[in-house]
């Protein structure tokens, strides 16, 4: 195993086709990250690959260049239905994102590329495949649809890899990963970069992995040495005050919720204080998720409220600030939540709120982590420590209209609070009040894709709105059960009732 140390002058020391180089000038990047500058020698010389390193560290480019450079290399035309390359996954958004980094790079060696995954219709993806492409990128369910319907074959993918390989175990995956490893050529290269490698990725590499180099840029518990991590000790009552006058110093903040109603109310919440929030969670259509992403992208919006499906792949410059309003179930989340601030050597500052029953959790993750944040204690929603943490005069244009979500699991349509009450009405219920324990509603992740959701419900203080989508609140990555005796999905609008505790994930 080797370890980068320092990296060398430029790209095209490393052996990167000038042509590639060119674009990478272009778009101001000249000098490779470590990971860059321990895989790129192995990767272009066709030798498979394993790669460690932090989220934010620069895999895409390890793993894009080598990719497009072999490709280039052979010259030859993709078949119908048969790509040459394939990046997998996890996320419909890390797909995105890796193929923005992806295009300008195929496009200056002539390749197409064509992205495939749930959550939108599979026709434009079928007629990309019948046409011939270069390189698929794939969410794994919705490729092996496709290659079940006889749409695509990987009998002629030259190079193969695998992003976010653990975040694949975590979602459980690997089983279709590895029917579709098996699918393409054994002789041909494959890339494997992950943040951890554990035993479910051992697995992976020594099936599928042929007299691979194994190359460590850092380790993924090592913080960034740019990044500074705080905590701040407050009661229940100051956390959506205080994460309002956080989200309202000037750049761009990510928060982090651990449920999707939670997401979804704090980004009202944030709204109706002037500041301009946008959420990403599972219960949207993939146009709003895109349209959201686009607002935040843009400077439209400049508070992005979260769930963890966007912990890993979601790349914006210059992210000043993640919070994690409710700390994440365990340590890996944390570190790939905090990963998308300090990307590429900028710095970076993250703030862990946390209440007098989360101090024992709190303290065991990070010491899991292996960082050690600072700790203040906040006796109110006032403290010189926030200025601090987030300089800068606050302002608060305004809020942004957030689009209610759409329900694109099985659970059925969505059904808006006024049908809700309707219903309760007609069938002598009072909203809210599910002998069970539970909100009314489903609780299906969009797509199929995000095991996220919980068992207990979310209770939001007074909120006589709904105020749940079926089970969204407690748990990690278990699903929500059907609530309030309807076969239906009934989302809530949210709306001003909820109280501080309406992200904090119910009941413990």
């Amino acid at each position: 195993m080797s370890t980068a140390s320092t990296a060398p002058i430029s790209f095209g020391a490393l052996g990167t086709p000038a042509n590639l180089v060119a674009v990478l000038n272009d778009l101001g990047i000249t000098t490779p990250t470590p990971i860059q500058a321990a895989t790129l020698p192995d990767s272009l010389a066709g030798r498979d690959v394993l790669g460690r390193g932090r989220t934010g560290s620069g895999k895409t480019f390890a793993f894009a260049l080598p990719l497009v450079a072999r490709l280039e290399l052979t010259g030859r035309k993709p078949r119908s239905r048969a790509p040459r390359a394939l990046i997998l996954a996890p996320t419909r958004e890390l797909v995105g994102q890796i193929h923005e980094v992806l295009k300008p790079l195929a496009k200056a060696a002539g390749l197409t590329t064509l992205t495939v995954f749930g959550g939108v219709g599979q026709n434009p993806q079928v007629q990309g495949l019948r046409n011939g492409v270069d390189i698929v990128l794939a969410c794994p369910g919705r490729l092996e649809d496709l290659i079940q319907q006889g749409h695509c074959n990987l009998g002629d993918v030259e190079v193969t890899v695998l992003d976010e390989a653990d975040h694949m175990a975590d979602l459980g995956f690997l089983p279709a990963v590895r029917r579709l490893l098996k699918a393409t050529p054994t002789d041909g290269q494959r890339l494997l970069f992950s943040a951890t490698l554990d035993n479910a990725i051992d697995t992976l590499v020594k099936q599928f992995l042929h007299d691979q180099v194994t190359h460590q840029a850092d380790s993924a518990q090592s913080p960034v040495a740019k990044m500074s991590h705080h905590v701040l000790h407050l009661n229940r009552e100051h956390r959506v005050p205080v994460l309002a006058d956080l989200a309202s110093a000037p750049g761009r903040t990510v928060i982090f919720t651990r449920t999707k109603h939670g997401a979804k109310a704090l980004a009202r919440q944030l709204n109706k204080n002037g500041i301009p929030t946008v959420d990403l969670h599972g219960n949207l259509s993939q146009n709003a998720r895109t349209r959201n992403m686009d607002a935040f992208h843009s400077g439209k919006a400049t508070t992005l409220v979260a769930t963890d499906v966007a912990a890993r792949g979601i790349h914006v410059d210059d992210v000043a600030l993640v919070v994690h309003a409710d700390p994440p179930a365990e340590h890996k989340a944390y570190l790939h939540r905090s990963g998308r601030t300090a990307r590429a050597g900028a710095e970076g500052t993250v703030i862990t709120l946390m209440t007098d029953d989360q101090v024992r959790d709190v303290r065991a993750l990070t010491r899991a982590a292996g960082i050690k944040p600072t700790t203040t204690r906040l006796n109110g929603s006032a403290h010189p420590i926030l200025e601090e943490l987030a300089p800068g005069v606050r302002s608060t244009p305004g809020g942004l209209v957030i689009e209610a979500p759409k329900q694109t699991g099985g659970a059925g349509k969505s059904v808006g609070a006024n049908a809700q009450r309707k219903r309760a009405r007609k069938s002598g219920q009072t909203n809210g009040q599910s002998r069970r324990g539970n909100p009314t509603g489903g609780g299906n992740s969009g797509g199929g894709q995000r095991p996220e959701g919980a068992r207990a419900g979310s209770r939001s203080g007074s909120s006589r709105t709904g105020a749940g989508n079926g089970g969204n609140g407690g748990g990690n990555r278990s699903r929500g059960g059907q609530g309030g005796g309807s076969n239906r999905s009934r989302g809530s609008q949210g709306g001003s009732t909820h109280s501080a505790a309406s992200f904090s994930g119910g009941r413990r």
